[in-house]
């Protein structure tokens, strides 16, 4: 599918969309995988800079590339086949399609995705199983909550009006914000 392009953008950006969206029809899951990485560094990366005002000197780069790997390897993977869950069993569109997967993303998917994720950042950050369960047990009820005002709001728009195809992308581009959220929360006093 080709991204139509309006009268008087610049080209170059034209020819990055176009092969970006060439590169998404042959190769979804892989583009999908490689989207959610590089977001979920740049969220760690905007943390450190933007919120915990860090110089480029005390720029912590393993952090940056650890919430790149977990994007790529383990959030990418888990969104695109969730969602493909998500419009088989529901399909796709607005109204109670829609809404149907956004009570099951938010009810059953963020709860268990959210403990998983805290568990995998602890796991790549070097932490004791002891360690973890109390990182879970001090940020998760805070996470949960924050999540639940944000999420269902971007995840109606996403699932009511975005093709299946670009779902992760969306989330994931919002997500540049969360995962802003997420490296500060978890990170704080390390």
């Amino acid at each position: 599918m080709q991204v139509p392009i309006p009268r008087g953008h610049n080209t170059n950006m034209g020819s990055i969309l176009r092969a970006h969206s060439r590169l998404l029809s042959k190769y979804p899951a892989t583009m999908q995988c490689l989207q959610a990485g590089v977001l979920m560094g740049v969220g760690d990366a905007s943390s450190q800079f933007l919120v915990e005002g860090k110089s480029l000197g005390d720029y912590e780069w393993r952090r940056t590339a650890r919430f790149l790997a977990i994007g790529t390897f383990f959030i990418g993977p888990v969104l695109k086949k969730w969602y493909g869950l998500l419009d088989c069993k529901f399909g796709s569109g607005k109204g109670i399609s829609a809404v149907k997967k956004v009570a099951s993303d938010q009810l059953i998917f963020a709860p268990t995705f959210l403990g998983a994720f805290l568990s995998v950042l602890g796991v790549t950050q070097g932490r004791s199983v002891t360690q973890i369960q109390q990182e879970i047990k001090t940020n998760y009820k805070d996470i949960m909550l924050t999540s639940w005002s944000v999420w269902p709001a971007v995840q109606t728009l996403n699932f009511s009006f975005v093709p299946l195809h670009h779902q992760v992308l969306v989330v994931q581009t919002f997500a540049i914000f969360w995962s802003t959220y997420l490296a500060w929360k978890t990170n704080r006093g390390h």
